[in-house]
């Protein structure tokens, strides 16, 4: 109608920088803490140890939303030699795998075994993040055990646990030489222009690299 003011697009503010993203000194730091924490939790028996220390290791190694890592069940870890994967219904309901590595495989087999020596149950459809009564753990519970590891582990503290995710997309894009479609797909993500947003800290991370550049 005459008057009326055209619309206007909304911009995308939703954008990623180093203060979502743990460097690679800040990822060496949390790694040492929390091998302390499994050497712990396995010296003395304590599963909530062992279990913050795979949490960590899950965020890391296969960039899932909170939310998933809160539903991931045992069914969903699928080991098959150099083809393991993490397959799972995520945002939107769609169906995803996600390979991991053998590294990680080894990890999470080392996890399942601490849980049935502790006397957890490991049935397909139990939780794979479980309390000590062996019920599943809320979002708001897992971010509350990583801020209690960031702090012990001498991190700042503005980070929360969706920074694991950002870090995995960050070094995966670098690792498997910016290959945006395989990063996209590990991710879940609907478009690749959202995988794109990561561009961002790997440009701000090359710009440190001049000023280390003859020193």
């Amino acid at each position: 109608m005459k008057g009326e003011q055209p619309k206007r697009r909304k911009r995308n503010t939703w954008n990623i920088d180093e203060s979502k993203c743990l460097s690679e000194s800040e990822v060496k730091k949390l790694n040492r803490y929390c091998i302390g924490l499994k050497r712990y939790g396995f010296q003395d028996r304590n599963f909530t140890a062992i279990r913050n220390w795979f949490m960590i290791e899950l965020g890391l190694n296969t960039g899932l939303r909170v939310q998933e890592m809160a539903s991931l069940k045992h069914e969903n870890l699928l080991f098959h030699g150099g083809r393991s994967s993490i397959y799972l219904i995520g945002k939107g309901n769609k169906k995803r795998s996600i390979w991991i590595s053998s590294e990680f495989k080894n990890k999470c087999l080392y996890y399942i075994k601490c849980k049935k020596n502790l006397g957890f149950t490991i049935e397909p459809d139990c939780h794979l993040l479980n309390n000590i009564n062996n019920e599943g753990i809320s979002k708001r519970a897992l971010q509350k055990f990583f801020k209690k590891i960031l702090k012990k582990a001498g991190l700042p503290f503005h980070y929360h646990i969706h920074c694991l995710r950002h870090t995995y997309a960050t070094f995966l894009l670098i690792a498997s030489n910016y290959n945006y479609k395989f990063v996209q797909e590990q991710l879940g993500h609907a478009s690749i222009t959202t995988t794109q947003v990561y561009a961002s800290v790997i440009e701000s991370e090359g710009r440190k690299a001049l000023d280390k550049m003859y020193k």
